[in-house]
Order: C-alpha cells, then sequence, then structure tokens
C-alpha cells in the first residue's frame, strides 16, 4: 500500500486544495518498446525545491528559520521530509543573520596597519562591482599610492577586458608582454564590458583617486611585474593566492600580505573571518561590505539536529556561496567565493561513486533490451563496487565532490536576484536507476 499523509488545510487556504503527498509513486507501468516489454519503476529522481523564508536581520536565528521554511513548505506543497534530503542555505543569509559585516574604514585601517604608508602593489583583483569594488575603496583609503597591476585578457575568474582574439590582431603575448595604461589604450582604447557596460579600467582608477590616493595601472600575468614598482603587494587572487604569494617572496617581495589577511581578524569591533578575511565578501552599501559568514558547521549541525527532532529523519545540510561553473557565452567562472561550500553535515562528504548508464547499455549489455536490459543495468547498479576510481563503467561521471556538484546546484535554483529563496531542498539527490 503506498504511504501517505493528508494535510489539513484551513478553509480559508488561499491555494483552496487537498493536497495528499505520496512518499513515492511505487506503483509500477508496463510500456511497449520494439525491444519488448519494459519494467518501469518511479518515474521522478532529484526534486529541487527554493524555500521562501522571512527576510534574515542581524540576531534572527537562522538554524530555526531554515528548518521552521522547509517543514511550512512540505506542509503546503504536500511533501515528506526523508532520510539523506539536502538541505542548502545561501552564505548571504547566515553571514546577515550573523551580523558579520565591516566598513570601508575598518578595511583601511587593517591595510594602513599592516602595510604603512607609502606605495603599496595590488595585484591581480577581479573585475566587479559587487565583489571587489568597495575593497578597493578601502585598500586606496588606507594607502598613499597603489599601484594596480591587472591580468589580461581576463581577470581569474573569466571576466575579460576585452575580446581576447584582438591579442592576435596587435601581436600581443599576455603571456610575455607587459602593457603599462597607455600602451593598453593605445591598443584596446576604451574597453567596456559587454554585460555590466563598465570600463573597469576606467573605473577602478577613478576608485583610487576619489579617495586621495595616487595611481598606476598596469597589465601583467606574472605578479612578479609589481616589484618594479613597490616590494609591498597585497594579492587579491582568490583561488591561486598561495602560489602568487610565494612567487612574489622568492622574487624579493617585503612584505607580502592577501585579501585573506584583511579582517581575518576584528578591527575597532567590525565583523571579520579568521581563515578568508576578505575572500567571499560582496558590497552591502556604500561604506560597508558583507563578509563571509563564520562558524558554518555549527550552523548546519544544529539544522540537522532540529530535523533530527521534529521529523525523526536524518536530513544533511550544507551551506553554499557560488556554484562552480562556467558561462559558455561571457566566459565567466561563477566561482569568486573562496569555496563552493564551507560547512557540511558528514553526509555530503566525498565525490559521486557511479556507473555510467549509457556506457553499460552500449557496452556490456549491448545485446539487450526492454525488461532484460533494465534489469542487467539495474543488477550492476545494486552490486557496483564501493569504490569506481578508474574502472571503464564510472568513465563520464563527474569527479567532483558532491559539495562543489550540490552547492553548484543550489546556486543556480536560487540565483542571485529578486527569487526569495535562500533556502533549497533536494530530494532523491543519491538515488540511483535502481531504486524501486
Amino acid at each position: 500500500m503506498t504511504d501517505r499523509v493528508v494535510y489539513n488545510l484551513s478553509p480559508n487556504d488561499k491555494v483552496k486544495r487537498n493536497r495528499v503527498a505520496h512518499s513515492w509513486m511505487r506503483d509500477t507501468s508496463v510500456a511497449k518498446l520494439q525491444g519488448g516489454e519494459r519494467h518501469v519503476g518511479r518515474r521522478v529522481g532529484t526534486v529541487v525545491r527554493g524555500i521562501r523564508i522571512p527576510i534574515v536581520r542581524r540576531g534572527d536565528a537562522i538554524d530555526e528559520m531554515v528548518v521552521q521554511g522547509v517543514m511550512e513548505a512540505a506542509e503546503e506543497e504536500g511533501f515528506l521530509i526523508r532520510d539523506r534530503d539536502v538541505v542548502g542555505i545561501t552564505e548571504s543569509v547566515v553571514a546577515r543573520a550573523q551580523g558579520n559585516y565591516a566598513t570601508v574604514d575598518a578595511i583601511a585601517a587593517d591595510v594602513k596597519g599592516r602595510f604603512g604608508s607609502g606605495t603599496l602593489g595590488v595585484v591581480f583583483p577581479i573585475l566587479s562591482r559587487n565583489r571587489y569594488a568597495i575593497l578597493l575603496k578601502g585598500i586606496a583609503r588606507g594607502a598613499e599610492h597603489l599601484v594596480l597591476q591587472l591580468s589580461y585578457p581576463s581577470d581569474e575568474v573569466g571576466n575579460q577586458l576585452f575580446d581576447p582574439d584582438l591579442l592576435d590582431a596587435y601581436g600581443i603575448d599576455p603571456w610575455a608582454d607587459r602593457l603599462s595604461e597607455d600602451q593598453f589604450r593605445q591598443s584596446f582604447g576604451d574597453t567596456v564590458h559587454p554585460f555590466t557596460g563598465i570600463d573597469y579600467v576606467a573605473y577602478y582608477r577613478s576608485l583610487v583617486e576619489v579617495e586621495g590616493a595616487g595611481c598606476t595601472i598596469l597589465f601583467s600575468n606574472h605578479p612578479e611585474t609589481i616589484l618594479e614598482h613597490t616590494k609591498s603587494v597585497l594579492t587579491c587572487d582568490i583561488h591561486t593566492r598561495v602560489r602568487t604569494r610565494q612567487r612574489l617572496l622568492a622574487a624579493g617581495a617585503e612584505t607580502v600580505y592577501g585579501l585573506d589577511d584583511i579582517l581575518s581578524s576584528s578591527v575597532d569591533g567590525s565583523g571579520y573571518h579568521p581563515e578568508y578575511g576578505l575572500l567571499g565578501s560582496n558590497k552591502a552599501t556604500e561604506e560597508t561590505v558583507k563578509l563571509f559568514p563564520r562558524d558554518c558547521q555549527q550552523v548546519v549541525d544544529r539544522v540537522q539536529q532540529l530535523f533530527g527532532e521534529k521529523t525523526g529523519k536524518t536530513v544533511e545540510a550544507m551551506i553554499y556561496g557560488d556554484g562552480a561553473f562556467k558561462d559558455p557565452v561571457g566566459k565567466i567562472w561563477e566561482l569568486a567565493d573562496p569555496v563552493v561550500c564551507p560547512a557540511c553535515t558528514c553526509g555530503l562528504v566525498g565525490t559521486p561513486n557511479e556507473v555510467k548508464i549509457k556506457y553499460l547499455a552500449d557496452n556490456q549489455f549491448a545485446g539487450l533490451a526492454g525488461r532484460e536490459l533494465q534489469e542487467a543495468i539495474t543488477g550492476q547498479i545494486r552490486t557496483k563496487k564501493a569504490c569506481l576510481t578508474g574502472a571503464m563503467e564510472a568513465q563520464g561521471t563527474t569527479p567532483r565532490w558532491l559539495t562543489d556538484l550540490i552547492g553548484s546546484l543550489c546556486d543556480l535554483t536560487s540565483g542571485s536576484g529578486d527569487k526569495g529563496t535562500p533556502v533549497v531542498h533536494i530530494q532523491g539527490y543519491f538515488d540511483s536507476f535502481a531504486e524501486e
């Protein structure tokens, strides 16, 4: 008999319906195919839902808000909470609840305290009004002169300064040639980003000069170039930051810090992040930034605990930032946060261990069809090895961490605009074709 639960709704319920939620559709059907009959189990695999919760403010109990939001959505929409469901929480609402904010003045004070006065080199900042522009204001406010070194033709996460085909037209090798701002303009002119409409070279210069600092802009993909101008360097790259620092120190830099060092501790009561500093921050206002959330493991563990207390089910929880994917048109690699997932419950640790169904169908079981083919593949899935690394039947499956895969799914679901769904509920992610 099919398990089900009926939710009693108020007569004033705006949707005016009775919803019956089935634990899973276990009924089967038989489809006629050219190769014979095929047994069909339940039709639905992974289901992803964006969950709306109230606007989060500083001091809110984000763990309780998340659990309540998912459970109210379950009652309204008629679905059950099950073991191994996944609940993703965007990092933004966690940081908001924590009040993890800092001012431009706090950034300036930390920069000045670490580097002192004089000329400061800034290497490999990304091109972003939301992610970096306000940080540049704080950095410039804490220095007398900035030497801003941009990578080209794009930044670390794929934002292009100009069409890379122009490199060939002008005979410029980005791995050999170093350009001054004048040389850059002579070749590429006014470079307006196709999506934002911003000339980031002019924009960044204006931000520095408004703060009263001098500004020199140069273009090079070698961090050592900056040392021709100053021995004090702030590295602003995200995922290559460790190697950049090592190269600078090996080349004779005297003082090197990264964005992960700035506001790694509180300055005059500001927010901070002990591991990532300013990495993962976003613009909040013209004078404040929201930092990456702290103490994330406590949040996901508490969310899992609350679901267990209220439903008796083991729900996995994670906090996610940017997903890890690349836009094929704009060439932007989405991951501007230091990690996709700063914390997760233990059931989300590891990588997928899956066989490739189409490989099995085209190879081991190429001579089978219909029910016989389905049963053979189902049997292969049920008896697969605990570790399929290197196995031919696993070729083509995605070799990534579960948290990166699921975090990307969450990010695409919640979006970054006005959807209002900072919580994502995922069901059936760990199911396979063999599940009934």
